[in-house]
């Protein structure tokens, strides 16, 4: 299939440019107004009881649950005075009563848990209208220029004004990644390929990645909500891998130009060897990142889903597009003229490096594993947490807010545990005040629990709201959450435990209880596709494990730098003393997914030459050599673009830059430079065992570079293999 679609591209190639040029310009316009579309939350799923909590209150009066907390202050008056209370009024009842459906303020409640020591400040929690979480986020934009006043100092925060600031944020740091990334690139490609036609090949099937994948997210906005944080993960993963890609064809391209064939044979020999690969690799990639489908949260799989896209557009213009480019340039991507070529018997310093290690395999082995484990260990100090407005840089309206609530009031004056209870007889009626009035007496009973009181009535149901002193997301606040689902609720009657401290709860339960299968689907999923393509069971198993590892080691420095806040100067953050688990899972899903893409790489060069040779250690030594330095290429390359997306000034993007970033370098360093070699020096021609019931499946079904599965591979001219710097 590939080697027709080499053909096709040669003879096409003017027509595949052109079809792309259209493509670009199309996909440009129609996703360039993706971000209008999405949305900033999605972190929550349904079924919870948290969900569900919030969905009952949202139809009860009373006290408004907080989507939005408007903070007020004045230096001149307090908020008793006339001044202050008019300007506050003319804020709040100017709000569009189809926008809003109820107002907390200390003026109509007279409550003195709103206003601070020296009464000079005070918030109102508005709660916005809306049947679901894009509703309320489209109404609050709606109202976002009225919380102004000319007369008071106005701060708005809370979760809807948090969402919406991420959102605008992550925008301004996707266009401020993309203008940082690709020139860097063009360099860096420059100075590896030596031609400036050739560096320009890879950022524009980048470039194609990213509009294509922005288009992608577009679509899928119609069909259903696709969190604002698919765009980051999405562009880095469409320009990363499409980069990575690229790289892949242009330098086996011009080892085949080298080599003496022309150019249409060259394209051909490119697809069936390299285009064979990047295909493998792209779908290792895209299955592991489906693992994260196994989640009910919109957040990870809208993830999951963009990824994939970009994942499959970056090998899509890899195998069709770049051939084309490729066959249009011919000999003008060869390296400037001046460059002595490789010498085809030289041994490279890869391969030195792979024998040394081949060597002395158990102390390398050892020594790598000391470090990697050492690296891994701060993770054992885990403490999971959750978003919040320390996400956001400190000039943020939403993190100042916040600021003020903590330092001014009472400890989660706007995140008590919010309670729906339901009753058997109407809530105001004598018996059903009485049963109220026993659930809120046992109710703050429970440890850590400093306060209860009924905020609302309708019908048969009422809102309880439980306050408690600590972090909102912290194990003290999961006890108290606990404790609380463990009363009895009123006789005949339910009794459903919601807010953000609830909210935290049910997601560590959902993600504790849907990660095993996650790690089923991404080891099963990858175990199946790495033996079809290599005819072993064994390579797949070491490849998962040298993953885990790398994983280990990737989650321990996120630790170390973001909980324990080290180098917080260097990376500009505020330590929140946790870190937040979903970034965690889908730091899992990325990083398994591109060391996967790096094993693919390496073991396709190591099989190529054992099918030649038989010899393992020969293989192991000459596959290390012809991919050593493509895979630190197109590592470098991809620390790059996610370097750039690092600098994000939202925490949680910073985060998974940084944790990717060392995952990568790890894995393109010590593990297949040193611990790959030294573990299959180990295991000998063990490498490449298959049971026997299992091999008919491989002669049958597997893929291998340079013809059908089944067949033996024709030796090639020695010179032909030898790795050439692109």
């Amino acid at each position: 299939m590939l080697e027709p679609l080499g053909r096709l591209a040669y003879r096409r190639r003017r027509w595949i440019v052109a079809a792309a040029v259209l493509f670009a310009a199309l996909a440009g316009l129609f996703g360039s107004t993706v971000f209008d579309h999405l949305t900033g939350t999605g972190f929550t799923y349904a079924k919870s009881e948290s969900s569900r909590a919030a969905e009952q209150r949202r139809a009860i009066g009373g006290s408004a649950d907080a989507d939005v907390v408007v903070v007020f202050h004045s230096d001149r008056w307090t908020v008793d005075e006339a001044p202050y209370e008019q300007a506050a009024q003319r804020l709040l009842a100017g709000l569009p009563a189809d926008r809003v459906r109820a107002v907390t303020a200390y003026w109509t409640t007279h409550r003195q848990d709103l206003v601070n020591a020296d009464r000079h400040t005070t918030f109102a929690a508005i709660q916005v209208a809306g049947d679901d979480e894009a509703a309320r986020t489209d109404n609050y934009t709606k109202i976002h220029d009225r919380l102004a006043s000319p007369d008071l100092q106005v701060t708005v925060g809370g979760p809807a004004a948090l969402f919406d600031e991420v959102n605008t944020q992550s925008k301004e740091d996707l266009g401020k990644a993309e203008a940082l990334a690709l020139p860097v690139l063009f360099v860096l490609l420059i100075l590896i390929f030596r031609n400036v036609r050739a560096a320009a090949l890879p950022v524009v099937i980048g470039v194609l990645a990213i509009v294509g994948s922005l288009a992608v997210l577009r679509v899928m906005a119609l069909l259903f909500d696709v969190s604002v944080f698919a765009v980051n993960i999405v562009t880095l993963l469409g320009l990363g891998l499409a980069i990575d890609y690229s790289l892949f064809v242009v330098s086996r391209f011009r080892e085949e130009m080298a080599a003496g064939v022309d150019v249409p044979d060259a394209l051909c020999k490119t697809m069936v060897t390299a285009g064979r690969t990047i295909a493998v690799s792209a779908v290792t990639v895209a299955v592991a990142l489906s693992s994260l489908f196994v989640f009910p949260q919109t957040f990870l799989r809208s993830l999951g889903l963009g990824g994939i896209a970009a994942v499959l557009l970056a090998v899509l213009f890899s195998l069709t597009v770049m051939p084309a480019l490729l066959a249009v340039l011919g000999p003008r991507a060869a390296a400037w003229k001046g460059r002595k070529p490789a010498d085809p018997g030289r041994t490279g310093w890869w391969e030195r490096i792979a024998r040394a290690v081949m060597r002395r395999p158990v102390p390398v082995a050892f020594g790598v594993l000391v470090v990697l484990v050492l690296l891994g260990l701060p993770y054992l100090k885990v403490s999971y947490g959750w978003l919040d407005s320390r996400v956001l840089p400190t000039s943020a309206h939403s993190r100042q807010a916040q600021d003020v609530l903590d330092r001014e009031f009472t400890r989660n004056a706007t995140n008590p545990v919010q309670v729906a209870v339901t009753l058997p007889v109407a809530a105001e009626s004598p018996e059903g005040r009485a049963a109220l009035g026993d659930y809120v007496q046992r109710a703050e009973k429970v440890p850590g629990v400093v306060g209860a009181e009924v905020t609302g009535v309708k019908g048969n149901s009422a809102k309880v709201d439980v306050r408690f002193t600590g972090e909102p997301i912290s194990g003290h606040g999961r006890d108290v959450v606990a404790g609380l689902r463990a009363l009895p609720p009123p006789p005949g009657g339910t009794a459903l435990v919601g807010g953000n401290t609830a909210v935290f709860a049910d997601l560590l339960d959902m993600l504790g209880a849907r990660l095993p299968y996650m790690l089923l689907v991404m080891v099963l999923a990858t175990f199946v596709l790495l033996f079809f393509s290599f005819g072993s069971v064994v390579l797949p198993v070491n490849a998962i494990l040298m993953n885990a590892v790398t994983l280990l080691a990737a989650f321990g420095v996120v630790v170390f730098l973001f909980q324990e806040g080290h180098l917080e100067g260097v990376l500009d953050f505020t330590p929140t003393g946790t870190i937040d688990v979903v970034q965690l899972i889908l730091i899992l899903a990325v990083a398994f997914a591109l060391s996967m893409d790096y094993s693919v790489f390496l073991l396709s060069r190591v099989r190529e030459q054992y099918d030649l040779t038989g010899d393992n250690r020969e293989a192991v030594a000459v596959g290390v050599q012809r991919s050593g330095r493509i895979i630190t290429t197109a590592a470098l390359l991809l620390v790059v673009v996610i370097g750039a997306f690092a600098t994000s000034q939202v925490l949680i993007v910073k985060i998974i830059g940084v944790g990717l970033a060392t995952a990568i370098v790890i894995d393109a360093t010590v593990i297949r430079v040193l611990l790959v070699p030294a573990t299959m020096r180990l295991l000998g021609d063990a490498n490449w065992w298959a049971p026997r019931f299992a091999r008919p499946w491989y002669a049958r079904w597997g893929v291998r570079e340079g013809g059908d599965a089944g067949a033996p591979e024709l030796p090639r001219q020695q010179g032909s293999f030898q790795e050439s710097p692109p």
